[in-house]
């Protein structure tokens, strides 16, 4: 499994911009965006899903390394 990091941002009629990221353990790219938009999109109100819809959601999304990587550098971390 890799890491992605995935960042959402879409214009709400109240606040202006809003802004989320969301890092989140896929196996491929694709994956991670399905994955972190159904977790995001489940945070919403109704009146915030309208907004989103209407004015669009920009999603970037780039890999921040893999699951094992992670873990080696936690336990170097702890470990030094």
């Amino acid at each position: 499994m890799k890491t992605f990091e995935v960042h959402f941002r879409y214009q709400d009629r109240n606040s202006g911009t809003v802004e989320s990221s969301a890092n989140v353990d896929a196996s491929s790219l694709p994956g991670a965006v399905a994955k972190a938009v159904r977790q995001f999109v489940k945070g919403l109100d109704r009146k915030q899903r309208f907004d989103m819809n209407k004015n669009g959601l920009e999603i970037t999304a780039k890999p921040v390394g893999t699951a094992r990587e992670a873990q080696a550098e936690s336990a170097e971390g702890s470990a030094g």
